[in-house]
């Protein structure tokens, strides 16, 4: 992925970008055909590494392309919003897209039977949390029979993470002025996206004065982007 430098964020915020996101296009690449699936995932750390572990139906490309190991890349975003020029204090300025994103790469390989019972369970958990105080729904609330036939019907798959890319442009490379005008008209928009942008511009800048209503109309933020 290219990064202009002001773009770049640390590999650990990067992680946790795509650790809280859980989500991404995950892509690989075998006789001459890119083949790519939006999935969920969970990351694990671990002091001999990183790993990222998804699963995908055993009718998807994705699953035979797997038992031929490889490297593959998933590619996980956040939020982007478009920037008119018109909103710039600065003259004879370009419009232009912000966005959050991180790029993950590395080798995969296919789960055993074991290991893919443990995580469906573990990616579940992930996202149940996420629920409460609702109870969480587990596996275990699924009839044998119905379990053990999805069970059949998926491949799980980890990737071990060699390669961590984050971008997260946000302006970082304008004036003040310019920030403070961009936010304000981004927290003023529709677009939720945009809105989050705006959020997340202010956090990388909060020593700066946005206004009462500005700073209302972006909302909290949900992914707050590293400094």
């Amino acid at each position: 992925m290219y990064i202009p430098p002001p773009f770049r964020i640390d590999e650990a915020a990067s992680l946790a970008f795509a650790a809280t996101r859980g989500f991404g296009l995950v892509t690989a690449c075998a006789d001459g055909r890119i083949t790519a699936s939006p999935l969920p995932f969970y990351i694990e750390q671990a002091a001999g590494g990183c790993w990222l572990a998804f699963h995908v139906a055993r009718g998807n490309r994705l699953a035979d392309i797997a038992a031929s190991s490889g490297r593959w890349l998933v590619a996980v975003w956040g939020s982007d919003a478009y920037v008119s020029p018109h909103w710039y204090k600065s003259p004879d300025q370009v419009p232009t897209w912000l966005y959050e994103s991180v790029q993950l790469a590395g080798p995969v390989r296919v789960m055993s039977e074991g290991e893919q019972r443990e995580h469906l369970d573990r990616l579940t958990a992930a996202f149940e949390t996420r629920q409460a105080p609702a109870p969480p729904w587990t596996v275990d609330l699924v009839t044998p029979a119905r379990r053990e036939a999805l069970m059949r019907a998926i491949v799980a798959i980890e990737m071990t993470i060699e390669s961590v890319e984050g971008s997260f442009k946000l302006n970082q490379h304008k004036s003040d002025a310019d920030h403070v005008a961009v936010a304000a008209a981004l927290a003023g928009q529709d677009d939720a996206g945009a809105r989050a942008i705006a959020a997340h511009m202010m956090v990388l800048r909060p020593h700066l004065e946005y206004g009462a209503n500005e700073t209302e109309r972006a909302g909290e933020q949900t992914l707050a982007p590293a400094k």
